[in-house]
């Protein structure tokens, strides 16, 4: 998104503002950054104007990639969709032709195939919402070059080696602050981003979620009632394509979708119980069980969706975290900070919030998100601060694509949120709000 200056960020002797987006479809570290205005960009307008263009030749790249990664999958669906398209197309020519030739099980089989092909139509819906923006972006281009024109026959030669200069300085302390970069305010939540539709109705899928970690791997697991089977694959992109995986057959099985890779170990609540299990990968072994002492459980005090989404598990920055309620909080969200070798309760919130009043939920940089619906329309609608054990309420929209959200966890490594949207696994890229104070 191209952000209007004037309206978002204060005078230029401020601190340097920061508006990060973690990454785009590839995996790219992407960012906004305003910094303050020092004497050396004051000389003239054009730095800044050269800066500005920067940015948004920027945000249309990203854009455009994002545009590209999901045409390529939509078009990889309507070809692996086109035998049963031109199938349904020869039967009605048939019938068409020769009325006496249809049965009640020839229409019955018909109808089948038609149901098969009903998500053709939120496909065709993001193909004429691309159309859309590709011609919006072919208008930002349009005038970006118009800009850049008129900038290259007033900007010498001299000034053009000193802008550049100026943009590798700002460059350099952009890396510096990048590097310190931490936490930040929820603003926005971007996308989506379709990387597959696979799977039943409700399910889970995720990346280790332990920022040191290079894990490359993808979980995923179909359903929310009594499954044990775990698939995992070697990268993102063999996810997307379904190939090269291996299965993971859980001694215990699982409830609900609250479920979290953490350090190369699955982290999940057992089937009819408050128990949580650690699983580890590699050794394919349970490592630990443990009580989530007064925790609901099977359907108690699950998410207004249901299925057994009465324990949530997840991570973000700050470590591992459980989200439940129980009897004793008369059915408000509690949060709980969890030891990831012992699963022992280090310190646990309660945050007011109805838990059957809540979408789904995830964690960023020690605030907990609560979203007040699983459903179209949903938003974010409410922030609890566990740094400072202070709420507020929210107004953070975003596109729920597929309708019906059966889990949303956010990822910190990538800083994308994780969703399972409908048998379709989505993307969404976010945007957090940063003020990094300097020295003079």
């Amino acid at each position: 998104h191209i952000y209007d200056h004037k309206g978002l960020y204060p005078g230029s002797e401020e601190a340097w503002q920061v508006y990060s987006t973690a990454s785009d479809p590839d995996g790219r570290c992407v960012c906004a950054v305003v910094a303050p205005a020092r004497n050396l960009c004051k000389r003239d307008h054009r730095g800044r104007q050269l800066s500005l263009l920067t940015q948004q030749v920027q945000n249309v790249s990203q854009s455009v990639e994002g545009v590209h990664l999901r045409t390529s999958r939509d078009l990889r669906h309507f070809r692996e969709s086109e035998p049963l398209l031109r199938g349904v197309d020869g039967r009605l020519h048939s019938y068409a032709s020769s009325p006496r030739t249809l049965t009640s099980k020839g229409l019955q089989e018909l109808k089948g195939q038609v149901t098969q092909l009903q998500p053709l139509l939120s496909t065709a819906d993001q193909y004429r919402s691309d159309v859309r923006t590709l011609a919006a972006l072919r208008g930002e281009l349009l005038n970006l070059s118009a800009v850049l024109t008129a900038m290259q026959e007033e900007v010498g030669a001299y000034d053009y080696e000193e802008l550049q200069r100026r943009v590798l300085l700002l460059e350099t302390r952009l890396h510096s602050c990048m590097n310190k970069l931490g936490c930040g305010r929820l603003t926005a939540v971007n996308g989506p981003i379709t990387v597959r539709a696979s799977g039943s109705r409700f399910g889970s899928w995720m990346t280790d979620a332990m920022i040191p970690s290079s894990d490359s791997r993808v979980w995923a697991m179909d359903g929310f009632y009594r499954g044990r089977r775990v698939l995992e694959y070697r990268t993102m992109a063999d996810f997307t394509k379904g190939q090269n995986f291996v299965q993971h057959l859980l001694p215990h099985a699982w409830a609900g979708t609250g479920h979290v890779v953490y350090n190369g170990s699955l982290y999940y609540n057992k089937h009819q119980s408050n128990i949580l299990v650690q699983y580890h990968f590699r050794s394919r072994s349970v490592l630990l069980q443990r009580s989530l002492s007064g925790a609901g459980y099977n359907n108690t005090f699950p998410y207004s969706w249901g299925g057994s989404s009465d324990i949530d598990l997840m991570a973000d920055e700050t470590g591992l975290w459980a989200v439940y309620t129980s009897i004793l909080n008369a059915g408000n969200i509690v949060v709980s900070r969890l030891c990831p070798r012992s699963l022992d309760i280090l310190r646990s919130w309660s945050t007011g919030f109805p838990k059957r009043s809540a979408g789904e939920a995830f964690m960023i940089c020690g605030v907990l998100y609560v979203t007040n619906s699983h459903l179209a329309g949903a938003k974010v609608h409410f922030a609890y601060n566990t740094n400072t054990s202070t709420y507020e309420y929210t107004d953070v929209p975003f596109h729920n694509l597929y309708s019906h959200i059966s889990m949303m966890d956010y990822n910190p490594r990538e800083r994308a949120l994780y969703t399972w949207n409908n048998g379709h696994q989505v993307l969404y890229n976010v945007t957090l709000f940063h003020v990094i104070r300097t020295d003079g």
